[in-house]
């Protein structure tokens, strides 16, 4: 972790393969907050890499908020797509973070991960999505477990390297 915040683990406190999944997207939750510790507020909108210009903390955050919300609530139940995208604009979750506190879309991320929490314990693995992807293909809950952890653990190295350029703070 960043130096001198407190250790998160990805160690499970069962073996069981839900306990397992669950403490490894956790784990990468708690990581990508935990980046964004102690950032101000200036910090948190600045793009740093010339060729990614939506690449911010703040859009950063918004848009790992907003791909749990794809996943669990769009596909997995199927509800109505009411994201910030659009056809025109596919980025957008990413472009209006900046208009937001950082400390606001930190915590709506933490209290949307806590309902999907809830969401996923009461639910089988092997419980099929409602709404098809990828050639019709309708994912189970395990998958969009894995794909959320890889997304968001991909997306911490973005976080790492937003950090070391913003102010030298390095971590795990």
């Amino acid at each position: 972790m960043l130096r001198g915040m407190p250790r998160i683990t990805d160690t499970p406190p069962a073996w069981d393969e839900r306990t397992q999944l669950t403490t490894f997207l956790d784990y990468a939750r708690d990581t990508a907050r935990a980046k964004c510790e102690g950032v101000s507020a200036e910090n948190a909108r600045k793009a740093l890499l010339p060729g990614s210009p939506l690449m911010t903390l703040s859009g950063l955050i918004n848009h790992l908020r907003w791909v749990e919300y794809w996943w669990f609530q769009v596909v997995f139940l199927g509800e109505e797509d009411e994201g910030p995208w659009t056809d025109e604009d596919p980025d957008r979750e990413m472009r209006i973070a900046v208009d937001f506190p950082l400390p606001q879309l930190l915590d709506e991320y933490a209290a949307q991960s806590a309902r999907y929490r809830e969401l996923v314990a009461a639910h089988a693995l092997d419980t099929k999505a409602k709404r098809a992807v990828r050639n019709g293909l309708h994912v189970d809950l395990r998958w969009i477990l894995l794909h959320l952890t890889e997304e968001t653990a991909r997306h911490n190295g973005h976080l790492d390297i937003l950090r070391e350029m913003l102010d030298g703070t390095t971590g795990d």
